[in-house]
């Protein structure tokens, strides 16, 4: 199991933003969770997923904007589940207690801990997130839009359009923002973290 705990950064000089998050990781992961994503504390959520994948979605869409420290706890949980996100127990929350507050020392703002005895463990799976997390912050804003774009299924030729610029000037972007790999990088980090889930 893959439990992330989301502490938002700043939080004494600035709105809550909890609720707006746990709202956009809702829409993100259309129900793809074992519990569902819930405050859990002041200025921090977390949210239960089985899915390797869905991991991934909340991770880089959390460390997006800079303004969550994100931990990712991989292990066991107990069972029963419980009805409430908040009352549950077990290594995979207690890794991502860990790991949040480590995120918290870090520019990316992001850790991960994997339980012992895991197929692979933190150091094979947690620097090829962070690196990912770090090129993401370099790109611009007009990165993102095209990024946005892309990613709710438009095509190039549809971005030009939209955002009202030539196909040249999207083919630009979208090297810029170094687009052409994002597919295939979100693949490979949850492949990894699947792996990271199964027992060695």
């Amino acid at each position: 199991m893959f439990a992330i705990t989301a502490d938002q950064v700043a939080s004494r000089s600035g709105e809550d933003r909890v609720d707006d998050a746990v709202r956009r990781v809702e829409q993100l992961l259309d129900r793809r969770w074992v519990l569902p994503p819930q405050r859990t504390a002041g200025d921090e959520f977390q949210v239960l997923l089985a899915d390797a994948a869905a991991a991934v979605d909340v991770v880089l869409e959390l460390t997006r904007d800079g303004e969550w420290s994100v931990g990712v706890g991989v292990g066991d949980v107990e069972h029963p589940l419980p009805r409430s996100t908040r009352a549950a127990r077990g290594a995979a929350f207690f890794r991502a207690r860990d790991a949040v507050e480590r995120a918290k020392t870090v520019p990316e703002h992001f850790a991960l801990e994997i339980e012992d005895g895991r197929r692979l463990d933190t150091a094979a799976v947690e620097p090829l997130v962070a690196q990912t997390v770090r090129a993401r912050a370099r790109r611009s804003q007009e990165g993102w839009e095209l990024a946005d774009l892309l990613r709710a299924g438009h095509t190039r030729v549809d971005a030009a359009k939209l955002l009202a610029i030539s196909p040249q000037a999207v083919a630009k972007r979208y090297l810029a923002a170094d687009l052409r790999s994002e597919d295939a990088v979100r693949a490979a980090l949850a492949r990894l973290l699947s792996e990271a889930d199964r027992a060695a």
